[in-house]
């Protein structure tokens, strides 16, 4: 890996603002959307980001430092899962804070900050999962103060621009360099970035414009959701401070097991355990499936492992639907009266199958030679 603070242009007794600032300016000018095509900007905008990850960390650069780049340390792939501290401010110098996905805080001229996403459970019954339903939801939430709607500020009176910035939520800083003048802009730190102070903050909230309180909501669910699947709920989350737009809701759905079925993508499976004599002689039985009785005739004959498909009888995807699938297991009585052993030996005789039956007491010293 290339010295970290060559790539970042400071020097090794660079403060941490410092090797943000020069982050942050390489990365505007080196990024692949600025640079469309560019092979060459595009890998020093990763050698960037990942000199960043390093040196934004303080144990990781405090080991470097002592250790250099043959120290045994993972710096990790700045675009995986360990490297969201650089892409944070990377999406910060980008998207003006938080992240293009939402649930972050917007500042400067973008408005009042965004509300935070929420997530809350459902637990669903089989059936509900499968057909879908209208299921109710509770959470605590941030809703719009009724006493100053939204504003913060104190019934009667107004919010005022900001006298630092102007009321465009951010501030220039010049600063010098080996290279000459670099101009960066900056949140402005008197009212985070709103364009606007509150003088006089509304009792009720304390100036945030919204208070918390208990919500229900009837959650329509699409037939075919399954075990951890996840809803959003545009607009459904917390609202933001002083007027933000609110955040989204997700609902992260859990299903309750069924007695008879199991689900196996869109089909749905069951074992169906019948008798000896009706899988030799057949059957025919009304066969209970989530849609109501079907007939379901057991030929004679049948053996376990047999497979019954029902078409479209299983769980809704798309416009199609999955089929259900009814495997056979025939089951072996174990619990014959005499009277029926003499039966079956009789119908073994008439179809000349050769019964060797164990003797009993010879079996009770075979287990107990192994106790």
């Amino acid at each position: 890996m290339p010295d970290p603070y060559q790539t970042l242009g400071v020097a090794p007794t660079a403060s941490a603002d410092d090797i943000k600032k020069a982050y942050r300016q390489l990365a505007r000018e080196l990024h692949p959307d600025v640079n469309p095509g560019d092979d060459r900007a595009e890998a020093r905008f990763k050698e960037v980001a990942q000199a960043y990850e390093l040196l934004s960390n303080p144990e990781a650069r405090a080991r470097y430092d002592q250790y250099g780049s043959g120290g045994g340390m993972n710096f990790g792939d700045p675009f995986g899962q360990g490297g969201m501290g650089g892409l944070g401010d990377l999406f910060d110098a980008f998207f003006g804070g938080g992240g293009p996905f939402g649930g972050g805080r917007q500042r400067g001229p973008s408005g009042p900050p965004r509300g935070p996403d929420l997530e809350v459970s459902a637990a669903l019954d089989f059936t509900e999962a499968v057909f879908g339903c209208e299921h109710e939801v509770k959470i605590r939430t941030a809703i719009s103060c009724e006493d100053c709607e939204g504003s913060g500020a104190a019934p009667g009176t107004t919010s005022e621009t900001c006298s630092d910035c102007g009321g465009s939520g951010e501030q220039r800083v010049v600063r010098q360099s080996l290279l000459g003048q670099i101009v960066s802009t900056t949140v402005c730190r008197r009212c985070s970035g709103e364009g606007h102070v509150v003088a006089s903050p509304c009792p009720n909230c304390s100036g945030e414009g919204r208070t918390v309180t208990e919500r229900s909501y009837i959650v329509s669910i699409p037939g075919g959701v399954d075990q951890g699947s996840v809803l959003r709920l545009s607009g459904r989350g917390a609202v933001g401070a002083r007027g933000g737009p609110s955040g989204d809701l997700y609902v992260k759905i859990s299903v309750r097991p069924h007695d008879r079925f199991v689900r196996q993508g869109s089909d749905l499976i069951e074992e169906l355990r019948v008798s000896m004599t009706q899988a030799a002689l057949g059957h025919h039985l009304a066969y209970e499936t989530l849609d109501g009785s079907e007939d379901l005739v057991i030929p004679k004959g049948t053996q376990t492992g047999r497979v019954f498909r029902l078409k479209r009888r299983g769980v809704p995807h798309g416009a199609s639907r999955g089929d259900l699938m009814v495997h056979v297991v025939v089951v072996t009585p174990t619990d014959l009266t005499d009277d029926e052993e003499v039966i079956l030996e009789d119908f073994a005789t008439r179809r000349g199958e050769d019964i060797a039956r164990p003797d009993t007491g010879l079996l009770s010293k075979i287990r107990s030679a192994f106790r």
